[in-house]
Parts: structure tokens; C-alpha cells; sequence
């Protein structure tokens, strides 16, 4: 054993360029694991595990989900439910009810915290969702109800995708209604390995990959880059115009009350304009009754910019939470896999050189030995991380179509835009037209000829 490894080294001394090129990029120091990503155990390549996941009929690289199709998987709702005092603290929960599993649980911000991780250590290449940010000092109702949304759109996204559906990680999260749902997800998957070590194709993915993997990786990661920056402008947009509808509705309901105060008003009349008594009479009594009027414009205004936050804003903040997820799969990719590929040839150059020097100073069998073990074990090691390399290309290439699946979703939203911007000037107008006969006492009391003048559209100058 020791001759043909010694043999081996002797061959592959000085002519090592991929470790050559490994050493020149990699530190000595070893660096922590990527967050998110397994560390890679040597008996991975040689544990049959018997419950891998089966291999796909056909090319398992192509996928032939519709956006209908996913969005039909499950609708998740998350609501908040009645605050919990505590002695100090107010507890924050959440009815989470799940369409598919036909469930209603209650779950606090630390269970998607824990089922979060459980998702990066059973997926750690696919496209995992983040989560919103949790807030230590005091959270007001606006971030709460921020947060809600947020969580509601990242479930969603888990609950529709693909290898995440299946999981029994989702099903305990959307259905189990025991008194610890944290441990549950623990016990799940701790005698579980992530995707690479349960699916049969893993050893093969490599075989599936076009040959000019690289480049279309750099290519996807740069258009989902521009893609991001543009929606994230359409979303910066949108939601101006649903606040500014809400505005619009908070001022049209003040010019309302403002009017109704008016003619409310109890001061007594001048004896000097005690001749136009009758028409400051008649002016206040139109003007106390145009409130209404106005509440319902408001009213209009307030459910567009509802409508518009709802079908627009939401959608938009979904489609950007799916890009940043594929942004944050390429960090994971290139921080982490690739990363530790290029210390494990790292690590494998400096114990060649140990073992070299080892035969060349004559030590002891003993130590020879050891060394040659270890060099064994890192070239199974750099096998299995090879492998995880191409699983994660693979991994990388059918998230991307996803995305893709995702793209007609912007149809939905524009569609939604418009029918939000049709809808609400149509009732908007309505309400304006019904207002408008109820002006004319406004203009013709009992001594005055005065009428309503008319807009431009009727034929009238302006001036």
C-alpha cells in the first residue's frame, strides 16, 4: 500500500498544476465554514445511503413547472393574532394556515427562524428565502404588519417550490400543532443529510451539465443582477403611488370635515351683512352636507391604495424576495463549495510534501503510514467536494429556471396595476359626478342668479 502511493507521489512531484494554481489562491489558515452549507464527511462517498431520493426520468437538469402550476401547490396565509403579555414582554404570533394541508398553527418569529436553518441544511444550493429582520427594541404596529407580510411572502415561496414541498420539514412546520414545533423540526432531520447525500443523481450531475456551465452561470448571475436593480426601482415607484393614494384619501377626508365645519359654524351674522342673512344660510346648509360626500371619496381613494399595496407592492416585494434568493445561492456557491474545494487541493498539496519529505529523510514506517492515510482520506474528500461542485452547478442551473417560471409574473402585476388604476378613478368619478348637482344651492340661493360654472370640456373658456 505504502509503495503504490509512494509511487504515485513520485509521479504527480512537480507536475501539479491544479494544486499548483490551488496553492496559489489559498491561505494556510483554515477558515471557517460557509454559513448554510454542510461540512463535507470523508465516508460520504461511501455510505450507501438506501434512502436516496430516486433519479428523475429523462434529463433531470430541465424543469417543466408553469407559474399556474406552482402558485397551485399551496396558498399560505399569515395573520397575526391577539398580542400575549408576558411579566415584561409582549409575544408576537402568528396564524399560519396552509390551503394544501388544510391546517391552522400558531408559530412565533423564532419557529421560521429554526425551520429556516433546517431548510439551508437540507437545501443548501437551492434558493432559500430570507427572513425578515428581527427587531430587539420595541416593535411598532407598522414594522409588525411589515414583518407579517414578509413572513407570509417567504412561506409562500417555500410552500411552492419544488424539492422544498416535499419535505417533511414543511409539512411539520405547516401542520404540526404539538406544544414544541422547534424540537420537532430538530429531530427531523438529525439522522438526515442535505440533498447532495440523498439524491441519487448527485454522483451523475456533472454528466447533466451543458459544457459551458461557467459561462451561463456568470451570465445568469449578471441578468438576475439587472433584473433586481430594475424591479426593485418598480416597486420603489409602486409603492409611492398606493401611499400617495392613501394621502390623497387622509386629505380629501379633512377638506371634507373642514367644509362640514363651516357650515356648522354658530357665529352670530354682522348686523351689516344682516342683507345677505339668507345666503350665508343657504351656503352653510350645502356645506354641512358635502361631508359625506367627501368621506366617500376618501373612502375610494383609501381602497385603491389598499388594492395597490395588496396586488402590486406585494407582488413586486415577492418577485424581489426570489431574485435575492438566487443572489444569496451564488455567494453560497462561490464562498462556500467552491471555497472549500480549493483548500481540500490545498490541503492535499501540503500533505504530498510532507509525505515526500517523510520519504526522503527515511523516517519511520509508522509515520510514513499515517501520513499516507491521510492522504487517502483528503483524496476522498476532494472526490466528494468535486462532486458537490457539480451537484451545486446542477442545483444552480435548475434555480435559475425557476426564476424564469417566476418571470410572468410580472404580467399579473401590471395587469393588476391597471385594473387597480381603472377601478378606482371609475368609482372615484362616479362619486365626483353624484357631487357636482349638489353644488348648484351653493351657487344660486333665493336673491342670486349665480350658477355652477362649467369646465372647460363644456365649451367654456377657462379665463
Amino acid at each position: 500500500m505504502t509503495g503504490g502511493v509512494m509511487d504515485r507521489l513520485s509521479a504527480e512531484a512537480g507536475a501539479a498544476p491544479v494544486v499548483a494554481a490551488a496553492e496559489a489562491e489559498a491561505d494556510e489558515e483554515a477558515d471557517p465554514p460557509a454559513a448554510g452549507l454542510p461540512t463535507p464527511q470523508i465516508s460520504e462517498r461511501r455510505d450507501p445511503y438506501p434512502n436516496r431520493m430516486q433519479m428523475p426520468q429523462g434529463n433531470p437538469l430541465l424543469l417543466s413547472y408553469t407559474l399556474q402550476e406552482l402558485l397551485a401547490r399551496d396558498t399560505v396565509q399569515v395573520e397575526l393574532i391577539p398580542e400575549k403579555k408576558g411579566l415584561f414582554l409582549k409575544h408576537v404570533e402568528y396564524e399560519v394556515s396552509s390551503q394544501r394541508f388544510q391546517s391552522s398553527v400558531y408559530r412565533r418569529y423564532n419557529d421560521f427562524v429554526v425551520f429556516h436553518e433546517m431548510l439551508l441544511h437540507r437545501f443548501p444550493y437551492r434558493m432559500v428565502p430570507a427572513l425578515p429582520p428581527k427587531r430587539v427594541l420595541g416593535a411598532d404596529r407598522e414594522f409588525i404588519e411589515s414583518r407579517r407580510r414578509a413572513l407570509r411572502r417567504f412561506i409562500n415561496l417555500v410552500a411552492r417550490h419544488p424539492p422544498f414541498s416535499e419535505d417533511v420539514a414543511l409539512r411539520l412546520f405547516l401542520s404540526f400543532s404539538g406544544p414544541d414545533v422547534q424540537n420537532k423540526l430538530k429531530e427531523s432531520t438529525q439522522c438526515v443529510g442535505d440533498e447532495f447525500m440523498n439524491c441519487k443523481l448527485a454522483p451523475r450531475a456533472k454528466d447533466f451539465l451543458p459544457a459551458d456551465i461557467q459561462t451561463q452561470f456568470a451570465v445568469s448571475r449578471e441578468l438576475i443582477r439587472n433584473i433586481y436593480n430594475s424591479f426593485y426601482k418598480l416597486r420603489d415607484r409602486a409603492e409611492r403611488i398606493a401611499s400617495r393614494a392613501i394621502d390623497n384619501a387622509a386629505d380629501l377626508l379633512v377638506f371634507g370635515k373642514e367644509l362640514s365645519a363651516l357650515g356648522s359654524d354658530t357665529t352670530p351674522l354682522p348686523s351689516w351683512a344682516a342683507l345677505n342673512s339668507s345666503t350665508w344660510g343657504s351656503l352653510k346648509q350645502a356645506l354641512k352636507g358635502l361631508s359625506v360626500e367627501f368621506a366617500l371619496l376618501a373612502d375610494k381613494a383609501a381602497q385603491q391604495g389598499k388594492q395597490e399595496e395588496n396586488d402590486v407592492v406585494e407582488k413586486l416585494n415577492l418577485f424581489l424576495d426570489l431574485l435575492q434568493s438566487y443572489k444569496d445561492l451564488c455567494e453560497r456557491h462561490e464562498k462556500g463549495v467552491l471555497h472549500k474545494h480549493q483548500r481540500a487541493l490545498h490541503k492535499y498539496s501540503l500533505m504530498k510534501r510532507q509525505m515526500m519529505s517523510a520519504a526522503v529523510q527515511s523516517r519511520e514506517p509508522d509515520s510514513v503510514e499515517q501520513l499516507e492515510s491521510r492522504i487517502v482520506e483528503q483524496e476522498n474528500a476532494i472526490q466528494t467536494m468535486e462532486l458537490r461542485s457539480y451537484f451545486s452547478l446542477y442545483c444552480l442551473h435548475q434555480e435559475m429556471q425557476l426564476v424564469h417560471v417566476y418571470l410572468p409574473l410580472t404580467s399579473h402585476i401590471l395587469g393588476a396595476f391597471v385594473n387597480s388604476q381603472i377601478q378606482g378613478h371609475k368609482e372615484m368619478s362616479k362619486v365626483w359626478n353624484d357631487l357636482k348637482p349638489k353644488l348648484n344651492c351653493l351657487f344660486a340661493g333665493p336673491n342670486s342668479s349665480l350658477t355652477l360654472p362649467r369646465s372647460p370640456q363644456d365649451g367654456v373658456s377657462p379665463h
